[in-house]
């Protein structure tokens, strides 16, 4: 059988935090904004103590503060998670399996896929060598992290979340193949599924398919009909816990960047022009590290209290100028309605393909 395996760090940001603060090991500790729960902000995230008492990411922070206002509250620190990140993915590509150097897919901050390398040898009991990933991750950088095992990523992330539910042995390993699948997952909901969300899920639920084992009994084109020919289908395949995509160690390439910014207090519109010019300023700088040119331009506003709006443009020809991109941003300013305060502007640029493609 072809083995993957997912591994996914524990509470990643508030672990870090932790460390370089041990007296906060086992308090409820939220992370987010400028660490202050009196500003606009959201929660990026929760450590397991504040999850308990109903904090999570995306949360407001002066909700989480109503929540739990004994918690501790702490800013973004992005070089710090950047650099923990690092070490544990340079961990994870120090080992091998199967006499082989692994195979690391990076998917963020906090997870990765692994998979065996070419022309491996035995590869054993995964279950062992999912145990030693831990261990190794615990031993070079004091971060735990859960393993899914599975035949395929889909299985494999999905068992993630089993191990570290306490699903699995309490080894925070978690273990799915199509042997298991049905079994398993059939009698869950689609929002079970990775990729499936709620929003998802209702849209299943108005096609009076509820359940996993639902999903892969149905029909992929009523579905295309109903959610799109690409999708549609897709959702069907993920029904069934399919995926055929192999481990994949080519650096991911960033089709765009974008920032964005909440602001303390209310924006009337005779600035909104300013501060989206500035806005455009970080952004080309990201693009320029890139060396790619800018193809289209977006922004989103978000008025008080919290109505959203996005808009675009693709531009007459690419540029990385940036008078060009700022007056193309605050173009755009035309197609919203300037009725309201704004609370929110951020600005995203979508850059020219690189050469040969993106891998992935």
């Amino acid at each position: 059988m072809s083995w993957v395996l997912h591994v996914d760090l524990d509470q990643f940001i508030a672990a870090v935090e932790m460390l370089r603060r041990p007296e906060l090991a086992g308090k409820p500790v939220v992370v987010g904004g400028r660490g202050d729960p009196t500003e606009r902000g959201v929660v990026a995230t929760a450590s397991y103590a504040a999850r308990e008492h109903g904090v999570g990411s995306g949360m407001p922070l002066r909700i989480a503060a109503r929540k739990l206002p004994d918690a501790v509250f702490l800013p973004v620190d992005r070089p710090a998670y950047d650099a923990a990140s690092a070490r544990v993915m340079d961990t994870l590509r120090s080992l091998e399996w199967g006499g082989r150097p692994v195979v690391v897919e990076v998917l963020g901050w906090d997870e990765a896929f692994l998979g065996p390398g070419a022309g491996h040898g035995d590869l054993g009991d995964p279950r062992g060598f999912a145990q030693h990933v831990r261990a190794a991750v615990l031993a070079a950088t004091e971060l735990t992290c859960g393993v899914g095992i599975g035949d395929n990523k889909v299985r494999a992330k999905i068992a993630t979340a089993f191990g570290k539910r306490g699903e699995g042995d309490g080894s925070g390993i978690g273990y799915l193949t199509a042997v298991e699948w049905y079994d398993v997952m059939g009698d869950r909901p689609t929002t079970a599924l990775w990729g499936i969300g709620a929003k998802i899920g209702k849209r299943l639920a108005a096609l009076d398919i509820h359940t996993v084992r639902e999903l892969a009994e149905s029909d992929a084109r009523v579905l295309a009909d109903a959610i799109g020919p690409t999708m549609g289908p897709w959702y069907h395949r993920l029904g069934r816990g399919a995926d055929t995509s192999a481990v994949d160690a080519t650096p991911w390439t960033p089709r765009a960047h974008g920032r964005e910014e909440t602001y303390q207090a209310d924006l009337t519109w005779d600035v909104v022009p300013g501060e989206l010019r500035a806005l455009t300023a970080r952004v080309v700088e990201d693009i320029d590290r890139e060396g790619r040119p800018a193809a289209r331009v977006g922004i989103k506003v978000r008025y008080r209290p919290f109505v959203t709006v996005s808009r675009s443009l693709t531009l007459p020809a690419p540029s990385h100028d940036l008078s060009v991109l700022a007056d193309a941003a605050v173009s755009l300013l035309d197609r919203v309605e300037h009725d309201r305060p704004v609370r929110l502007l951020g600005v995203r640029l979508e850059m020219v393909e690189p050469e040969g493609g993106y891998a992935r």
